[in-house]
């Protein structure tokens, strides 16, 4: 991904054509996009060609956005994800026609002359997209840039900012970083700037297609996308992991990984038993995944620790201690508590397992401005909210 290519002037098609990118091209990513927006994955034949024509006439018309890309107190991983993201179609048409005059990790300038970039840049009306949080303790001396606290430079950036994307589990609200005792007194985004819209984009790292999808959703309305009680875009955020799992027909036969490596493990079963917080995770992570589709952690073996979730290091650690009050329906391990004789009361209560799922994530997608999801399998009940 190059994101210094320079942008001759004029719209975005103008901008596409001269680099030879057709329209039929061009149609044919906008109705990706509307995929992703409906069901949180680009799956071919979901939008209509009348979708595809309306996001491409909004997104075609787009003037050169100015983007300042802060990295405050974290590791990085944020941006790398971006950068090793495998659709090439978001990245290379758009993200790389960001007029980004500003991110540490990948402009050129250093010193005076990228502190020059920042400062020009926040005099102008930008998108200001933000990696790592803000840290608080002793006055913010745990993160400075350029002789300014964490604090201060995002106050800086985010004055002129039009919308702000919060970027990454650390500035959604701390990580790890965050974590008890929270020495440094880290803190999200939203918890300092409290008059603009913050979208939450959150995971450790996200999926980089989701940041570039939701930048290309402001693009498109010229407004922030529906969001969940966490501030989260619903169209990414708006089932669990385990809804999706390729795994979830072991969890319902009562199938599960007892230790790593034992024949459950190598024959690809539930990973429940062993830490998974897929359950109670919600997150795309099934459906994108990283690195053109080469993986993600529950396909390599390794359960969910729930990262795309408010302070998840500190709800749900230790990470391979098995998530409390999950109701399990499945037919074998049920037969086995209650005997052959109520085989078919547990053949029913999977239906009514899968129904309950069916249901939540129905009204999710149907109502997603004001529903109130199913609470199922010991989740708490979240309201969604309308993005501000």
């Amino acid at each position: 991904m190059q994101l210094l290519d320079t942008w001759q002037g004029g719209t975005l098609q103008e901008n596409l054509e001269r680099k030879g990118v057709k329209r039929r091209d061009f149609i044919k990513l906008c109705g990706s996009l509307a995929a992703i927006f409906a069901v949180g994955a680009p799956i071919e034949g979901v939008a209509s060609a009348q979708e595809a024509e309306e996001i491409a006439e909004k997104l075609g018309s787009v003037t050169k956005p100015n983007v300042a890309w802060l990295q405050l107190q974290e590791c990085t991983g944020c941006m790398e994800s971006v950068l090793r993201s495998g659709s090439s179609t978001i990245e290379d048409l758009v993200l790389n026609q960001l007029s980004l005059n500003y991110n540490e990790l990948v402009m050129a300038a250093a010193g005076e002359a990228a502190e020059k970039a920042l400062h020009d840049l926040n005099q102008t009306d930008h998108i200001l997209v933000v990696n790592g949080s803000v840290s608080l303790a002793e006055d913010g001396v745990y993160c400075m840039i350029g002789g300014k606290t964490s604090e201060q430079v995002l106050r800086e950036a985010a004055e002129n900012a039009s919308v702000i994307l919060a970027v990454g589990a650390c500035s959604v609200y701390g990580s790890v970083q965050a974590a008890r005792p929270n020495p440094t007194r880290a803190v999200g985004v939203d918890e300092i700037i409290k008059d603009k819209p913050v979208i939450n984009v959150s995971g450790c790292p996200p999926i980089g297609e989701v940041i570039t999808a939701t930048i290309t959703y402001i693009l498109t309305y010229g407004e922030p996308p529906k969001v969940d009680a966490e501030g989260r875009p619903l169209f990414a955020y708006d089932q669990r992991i385990h809804d999706s799992c390729p795994r979830r027909a072991h969890f319902d036969a009562g199938q599960m990984v007892r230790t790593f490596d034992d024949d459950a493990a190598r024959n690809g079963w539930c990973l429940y038993e062993v830490g998974c917080k897929g359950p109670s995770t919600y997150s795309p992570c099934p459906i994108l995944q990283w690195n053109m589709k080469a993986g993600w952690p529950i396909g390599a073996g390794h359960p969910c620790i729930g990262c795309t979730e408010k302070h998840f290091f500190d709800r749900f650690t230790p990470f391979y201690d098995k998530l409390p009050n999950v109701g399990a329906f499945g037919v074998e391990s049920t037969a086995q508590k209650v005997g052959l004789g109520l085989v078919g009361a547990a053949a029913a209560g999977v239906a009514v397992h899968g129904a309950i799922t069916v249901v939540n994530e129905i009204g999710v997608r149907r109502k997603s401005g004001d529903v109130e999801p199913l609470a199922s399998f010991g989740d708490e009940t979240t309201t969604t909210k309308q993005g501000e």
